[in-house]
C-alpha cells in the first residue's frame, strides 16, 4: 500500500507563498519544532515591503533564551502585543489593506499570546484552510524522537514513523539529504523547484489578495525535482 506524502519544515512567520507548496503537495505536513531555534532564520521574522526601496525584516519580540533552546519552547516577550504593533506602525500597506484575510491577520498579531509555536501553528493552519489545502498538520515533538537523532537521521525517523512513501522538501534543502539513504528506507526523495510565483512577501500577499488568487499562485508554481 502506498504511504502518505510527507513534508517536514520549520514553522516560518508569514513565509513567502512558495512555502505553502509543501502543504499543497503533502498529505501530512510536519512542523519541525523539536530542533534548535535558529536565531538568524525565518521562524520569528519575515521580510516585508519596507518604507523605502529595500524590503525590511519584521521580527517577533521574544524572551531571552539559551542558544540551545528548541523551537517548541520559545516564549514571546511579555509585551509582545505592544512591541509588535509599534514595529508595524509605519507600514501603511498593512493598516490600509482590505483583502478578505486582512482583518484576521491583524487580529492574530494584536493578540500573539505567550508562546511562539501556537502563534505560528495558528497562522499556518489558517492559511492552509483559506487556500483549500487538506494536509494534516502535526508537530514533530508529538513523535517523541530520540534526542541523539540529528539532521537527516531525524527527518528519516519522522518519515519512517509516519509510513511515508515520498518525502518532499523545499529547494534550499538539497544539500542536507542523501538520496541513497532515503532509497534504502523505501522513501522517494523529491524537492520543489525554485518558486516562480509573484508573492515573496507573504504577509503583504495575505492582507491584500483574495485566497483563490493566492491558491492559484501556489499551485501554478509547483514543479518537482529529484536528486
Amino acid at each position: 500500500m502506498t504511504g502518505p506524502v510527507v513534508a517536514v519544515m520549520q514553522p516560518y512567520f508569514y513565509p513567502y507563498m512558495g512555502y505553502y507548496r509543501l502543504m499543497a503537495c503533502a498529505d501530512i505536513f510536519v512542523i519541525f519544532d523539536c530542533v534548535q531555534f535558529p536565531r538568524r532564520g525565518r521562524v520569528h521574522r519575515t521580510e516585508i515591503p519596507g518604507t523605502k526601496v529595500q524590503p525590511e525584516w519584521l521580527t517577533l519580540p521574544l524572551k531571552r533564551a539559551d542558544r540551545h533552546t528548541l523551537i517548541k519552547t520559545i516564549q514571546l516577550s511579555s509585551q509582545a502585543d505592544k512591541l509588535l504593533q509599534e514595529r508595524l506602525a509605519g507600514y501603511g500597506w498593512y493598516h490600509s489593506a482590505n483583502g478578505p484575510l486582512a482583518e484576521w491577520v491583524r487580529r492574530n498579531l494584536q493578540e500573539p499570546g505567550e508562546s511562539l509555536l501556537p502563534l505560528l501553528t495558528r497562522q499556518l493552519a489558517f492559511v492552509r484552510d483559506q487556500l483549500g489545502f487538506t494536509c494534516k498538520i502535526i508537530h514533530s515533538s508529538q513523535l517523541e524522537l530520540e534526542a541523539e537523532l540529528r539532521g537527516q537521521d531525524r527527518v528519516l525517523e519522522i518519515v519512517r514513523r509516519l509510513g511515508a512513501s515520498t518525502y518532499i522538501n523545499s529547494p534550499g534543502g538539497k544539500h542536507l539529504y542523501n538520496n541513497e539513504m532515503f532509497e534504502k528506507s523505501g522513501v522517494a526523495l523529491q524537492f520543489l523547484s525554485t518558486y516562480s510565483g509573484q508573492h515573496r512577501h507573504g504577509m503583504k500577499a495575505l492582507v491584500s489578495e483574495a485566497p483563490e488568487r493566492l491558491r492559484e499562485d501556489v499551485l501554478s508554481s509547483i514543479d518537482m525535482e529529484t536528486m
